[in-house]
């Protein structure tokens, strides 16, 4: 697949060319992991070290895949229900991945998972001082993303529906608010992802990046569908860089009508 290098995008002083994230769970296996995430053309990988707990040399193969892909790595702190635990969790993340970049989660609630947001604000001013490259995971809501600015965000990640749904973009409105009233900010669309569809659309509102995990790790065929997410992106991209036609009430014909038919004439 040919890369538009010209398209390229920052985050955190770091280039890229892929604007796909992808998470490393829910696969069945860990050879299918890798291949999904190499079809994927992904060049940053989310990792939670909660569920592998590698300090304690928990999942010590896993890690060892994961470093052979040669990716940018992004530990997430999921799990998280306090301020506290993100922090202490952030700070064990950036001795042993050697890295400040960190995606912020602090669950607010059980059920749908959905970010506490006053806490997560809270905790990203704090790893924010600590010089952590705060990614934080959060809902649709611009005051909430007016906020983690301030604390210090360089990158901001509404969801597009619950973690793990499927759902796709539950509230478009709001995401592209989110993204008028902070057109300079990089925008990844964080949760809720499911079909390569709801990629493309959050891609033509103008967002920089996706992030998903389940849509690809539990397809049938993961290794496919991380190849169509793949394309995806780069066609909602190049459509939001084309510029599409404004939606009319009416319909209006391609071919304007003038006189008699040439061949009548």
């Amino acid at each position: 697949m040919s890369v538009d290098r010209q398209d390229s995008w920052s985050l955190y002083g770091k280039s890229f060319t892929s604007r796909l994230l992808i998470g490393s769970a829910l696969y069945p296996s860990p050879q299918v992991m890798c291949e999904a995430i190499l079809a994927s053309g992904a060049e940053i990988i989310t990792v939670g070290l909660r569920r592998q707990s590698p300090e304690q040399g928990g999942g010590e193969a896993f890690w060892q895949q994961i470093k052979s892909l040669g990716k940018t790595l992004l530990p997430n702190t999921a799990g998280c229900h306090t301020v506290k635990e993100a922090v202490t969790l952030a700070q064990m993340s950036r001795e042993l991945f050697e890295t400040d970049w960190l995606k912020l989660e602090v669950v607010g609630d059980d059920y749908n998972l959905q970010p506490d947001p006053i806490a997560t604000i809270e905790a990203a001013q704090q790893l924010s001082k600590m010089g952590f490259k705060v990614f934080p995971y959060c809902t649709d809501d611009l005051v909430v993303c007016q906020r983690l600015r301030d604390a210090g965000c360089e990158v901001l990640m509404p969801w597009g529906s619950p973690i793990g749904t499927g759902r796709g973009l539950m509230n478009p409105y709001n995401l592209q608010t989110i993204r008028e009233r902070l057109p300079s900010l990089p925008l990844i669309v964080d949760a809720g992802i499911g079909k390569p569809s709801h990629a493309v659309q959050a891609m033509e509102l103008g967002y920089d990046g996706i992030l998903l995990n389940t849509a690809v790790a539990q397809a049938s065929q993961p290794v496919i569908m991380a190849e169509a997410f793949r394309d995806a992106l780069s066609a909602g991209r190049k459509a939001y860089r084309a510029g599409a036609m404004p939606a009319r009430q009416t319909a209006s014909p391609s071919t304007p009508t003038l006189g008699m038919p040439f061949w009548h004439q």
